[in-house]
């Protein structure tokens, strides 16, 4: 009878209890799991994330590597040992890293290789925040802390008691070089290791400061061990430090870097560390990332759907990272990629437009436009040093992915706002760009000349992924006419790029209703088939390529048959099997095999193509479709766990897609003032806007049944518009939605209720 009483007072006391309750404070920086995106290898990406431990774009992160070292898949879920704690720069694990080394505590026998001095770790005994990691290494019985600064760090390990306890540093290969200073209780050091280049004079200069005086000292070179040596340069480089501890003794360690100098990575760390502890560092850590995840506010939803919003709001505050410095005249300085100088001003580095022009970089423009100010001075400098600008920094010029997406990225910073820098020389990269073939095929235009001469980059002239490569082109030419309007430039110039627009009409196949390669002498490809992944498209096939016109949906509308037609090749892109040809690759990439197990049909939302498709039906008159699949989307392709992500988080793309979604629009036309709107996912969300007004969307009975639209007002004023504008947003005010669980088929669907199109604004002009 006790048990059985006791029992039910448990499950009293359970029920009772709020479930996996938020606290009453905000803290949103304690809702993010770092963790999400884990748990992904080569062959199936579930993000392809590592826990970042940093402060929101600082130059530096660190990770705990489980991997190789050398690796790209530095930290995965799955793995049971750690090898090091390494400083990261690394974007993506598709583009490896740059200027990379490790830490790795140990006792016992002395040891540097990387496979002997890995040791057990559980994610039970794990702890990892934005801004603070914590793990106990089971086979050294030690816990290593990690808190971070933008440029510096502080690291705390908990020894046992051991007389032989140790510290490795590995500065890995490719060059590198290391110098003990025993009497400063110090280690400096450079890696020159990187993944994509070349880089002239490349080196990541490092200082390490520990608490404590050490009796061991040696080197080591490659796999061998180099007793009582306290400097030395070879291709792979590392050091150890030893010392005896107590049991629960505490060592400290301070550490920075610098792209620049020795002398810089000292004036960093003395900067940026102080005099501050171990804890005086995580709580400004914490404060830097709640200050920042505090502009935007959820409420209401369940507690896993707050983790995942403010778990993906954290992948949208890294990249691209900063790459510049500030000397010692406090003047902002960087290291170029492009020729090896320390020249002034602004640097950034570590991200692909092809991914991030989608959302991303609308999405700091609303929310946090003072960095993507720095970011765009820091493309005047990648264009004034490298005569070009980067589509994929990594960090200088990656000859990777297709498009000249920077033309989308500078032209939506303008026009939504941003200023104070100089736009007409990012203009003039921006017709530089668009008008000659670079000096690797992913900068400037591959196929330049067939794009200018015939409207579209042939199928049939050895350029890769051409019709993918076309669509792009017009849509970038179209952010160039959008930035040329505002500038007023001349009218010629105005009337080439909304011509240059049009150019995705050449691609479209009646016969099929879809976008299709097209060979040099105006015959299309054949065979067709609009399953196949790459060949003329990137990463996808026709089903996903064909509704990249983002600045003419209604052109595409009439290219298709019209409106019911439009919507009927919309279902079917959720109705089709996810069949696939893959004998272009020659094998199933990730990104198929993420489309075929999403059970979503052909919707391939894990790659970045079709990400904006759903949002389309507001186009074509049935609004509550595109609040139906958004929200379909939210709920089943994404969670704050270590399998949260259908496919590469990609720099911030992935995220920004749910975070925009999930406030209830969505930028469908960067470099257009509007955002498209789908279904918000919270009852409140409060945008605290860097002009110090607020922006408030409400949706008070939202809930998992209320997913549809039945009215919306703004600011008091009904609002059919199935879109709302940059300005709305900037003067602050409410948006507010009445949900419930049918669709309203009226609502939306009228001619005025459609979001921009190119060929709206031309038929307007053209009836003035």
């Amino acid at each position: 009878m006790k048990k059985t009483f006791i029992a039910l007072l448990g499950l009293l006391m359970y029920t009772q209890a709020p479930a996996q309750g938020v606290s009453n404070a905000f803290a949103p920086e304690e809702l993010v799991n770092p963790l999400m995106g884990t748990d992904s290898k080569p062959s199936l990406s579930n993000g392809n994330t590592y826990p970042a431990i940093a402060v929101p774009w600082g130059m530096n992160f660190w990770t705990p590597q489980t991997g190789k070292m050398g690796d790209g898949w530095a930290y995965t879920y799955t793995a049971d040992k750690i090898r090091g704690f390494k400083q990261t720069h690394q974007p993506s694990p598709w583009m490896n890293d740059y200027g990379q080394f490790a830490l790795m505590p140990l006792t016992g026998k002395l040891r540097f290789n990387e496979d002997d001095r890995a040791s057990w770790f559980s994610h039970k005994s794990e702890v990892a925040k934005p801004y603070y990691y914590s793990v106990y290494l089971a086979d050294h019985d030690i816990t290593a802390e990690i808190t971070p600064t933008e440029r510096a760090a502080q690291f705390r390990f908990t020894y046992p008691k051991s007389d032989s306890s140790y510290i490795v540093l590995d500065a890995l290969d490719k060059g590198s070089y290391v110098k003990v200073l025993p009497k400063e209780q110090k280690i400096i050091g450079y890696t020159t290791k990187y993944a994509r280049g070349p880089l002239p004079n490349f080196k990541n200069y490092f200082v390490i400061y520990i608490d404590k005086p050490f009796s061991v000292a040696h080197t080591w070179r490659n796999a061998a061990l180099v007793k009582n040596t306290l400097e030395m340069q070879a291709d792979h480089a590392g050091a150890i430090i030893g010392f005896k501890t107590t049991k629960g003794e505490k060592v400290g360690l301070r550490v920075a870097s610098s792209f620049i100098s020795f002398e810089q990575a000292e004036l960093n760390l003395k900067r940026e560390l102080a005099t501050d502890d171990f804890e005086a560092t995580k709580q400004k850590a914490r404060d830097t990332w709640h200050k920042a995840m505090s502009r935007i506010k959820v409420e209401g939803g369940t507690t896993e759907q707050q983790r995942t919003f403010y778990s993906c709001l954290y992948r949208t505050l890294f990249f691209p990272h900063k790459m510049y410095e500030l000397d010692a005249s406090n003047q902002i300085v960087h290291y170029s990629p492009y020729n090896g100088k320390t020249l002034p001003g602004y640097m950034f580095a570590g991200t692909g437009f092809w991914d991030t022009f989608r959302a991303l970089y609308p999405f700091l423009n609303l929310a946090y436009p003072s960095i993507n100010k720095e970011m765009q001075e820091g493309l005047l400098n990648d264009y004034k040093e490298g005569g070009w600008l980067p589509e994929w920094s990594s960090p200088g010029y990656a000859d990777i992915m297709v498009g000249n997406n920077s033309a989308s990225v500078v032209a939506d910073a303008y026009i939504k706002g941003l200023r104070g820098y100089d736009i007409n020389t990012l203009y003039e990269a921006l017709l530089h760009g668009a008008n000659n073939e670079g000096p690797m095929t992913a900068v400037g235009r591959a196929g330049a000349s067939y794009y200018k001469e015939l409207g579209y980059v042939p199928y049939d002239v050895k350029i890769n992924e051409s019709a993918a490569r076309t669509l792009e082109y017009a849509y970038d030419d179209f952010a160039i006419y959008q930035l040329a309007k505002a500038l007023k430039r001349p009218q010629q110039e105005l009337d080439l790029y909304a011509r240059r627009s049009q150019n995705y009409r050449h691609l479209f196949d009646p016969a099929t209703g879809l976008m299709r390669g097209k060979n040099k002498d105006g015959s299309f490809q054949s065979p067709f088939n609009p399953f196949k992944w790459g060949d003329a498209f990137t990463e996808g096939n026709s089903w996903h390529y064909s509704w990249s016109v983002f600045h003419d949906v209604e052109g595409l509308i009439g290219l298709m048959g019209g409106k019911q037609r439009f919507v009927a090749k919309l279902d079917s892109v959720f109705s089709l099997p996810p069949v696939f040809d893959d004998s272009y690759y020659g094998g199933v990439i990730h990104e198929i095999r993420e489309m075929q197990i999403a059970n979503m049909g052909q919707y391939a939302h894990g790659n970045q193509p079709i990400q904006h498709m759903i949002y389309l039906y507001n186009y074509a008159g049935e609004p509550w479709k595109a609040q139906y699949w958004v929200r379909q989307t939210m709920d089943r392709m994404y969670k704050a766990t270590p399998d949260g992500y259908c496919g590469d988080e990609d720099n911030g793309q992935t995220s920004a897609w749910y975070v925009f979604s999930a406030m209830g629009f969505y930028p469908v036309t960067p470099a257009v003032n509007q955002y498209v709107i789908g279904a918000p996912l919270f009852r409140k969300t409060t945008i605290k806007l860097e002009n110090g007004k607020e922006f408030v969307i409400e949706a008070p009975k939202n809930n998992a049944n209320n997913l549809y639209i039945q009215a919306a007002k703004l600011n008091g004023k009904r609002l059919d518009k199935n879109y709302i504008t940059q300005e709305d947003i900037q003067r602050g005010g409410k948006l507010r939605f009445e949900m419930g669980a049918e669709p309203d088929k009226k609502r939306g669907t009228q001619p005025e209720a459609v979001p921009y199109s190119f060929s709206s604004e031309e038929k307007q002009i053209s009836q003035k």
